[in-house]
């Protein structure tokens, strides 16, 4: 997963991809996980952690995971569409429609749920 999201950018400075385009960025952490920052509304930034891409209704989405989110929005994940911009570089899009929202949710809840199937069928055995 890595490799289709990694934009040429050094994970201490997005200037270095020579892009300059105020898009989001993706990186691989420290820690291994890949993030993305998003740049939000109000020109703050908030670094989320990857959880999955996945398809919906013939559409792609990604799932991220605030890691600094405030208490009250602790655990809550942000779904958003993704494409691929015609010069490769990833795009997040707002979901608008509200019965495409619950089709990227509903498709998000049934890969948690087979996900937690498989670890609970691991430990069994």
């Amino acid at each position: 997963m890595a490799d289709e999201f990694m934009s040429g950018c050094s994970a201490d400075d997005c200037s270095s991809c020579g892009c300059d385009c105020g898009h989001d960025h993706f990186h691989e952490g420290e820690d291994g996980h890949m993030t993305v920052t998003l740049t939000l509304d109000d020109d703050s930034e908030l670094e989320c952690i990857v959880l999955t891409t996945f398809e919906a209704a013939g559409k792609n989405y990604i799932a991220l995971l605030p890691t600094n989110a405030p208490e009250e929005e602790e655990g809550e994940v942000y779904l958003y569409r993704f494409v691929t911009g015609p010069d490769g570089e990833p795009d997040l899009q707002n979901i608008e429609d509200d019965d495409e929202y619950e089709a990227a949710a509903d498709a998000f809840d049934e890969l948690l749920d087979a996900a937690e199937f498989d670890e609970l069928e691991a430990e069994e055995e």
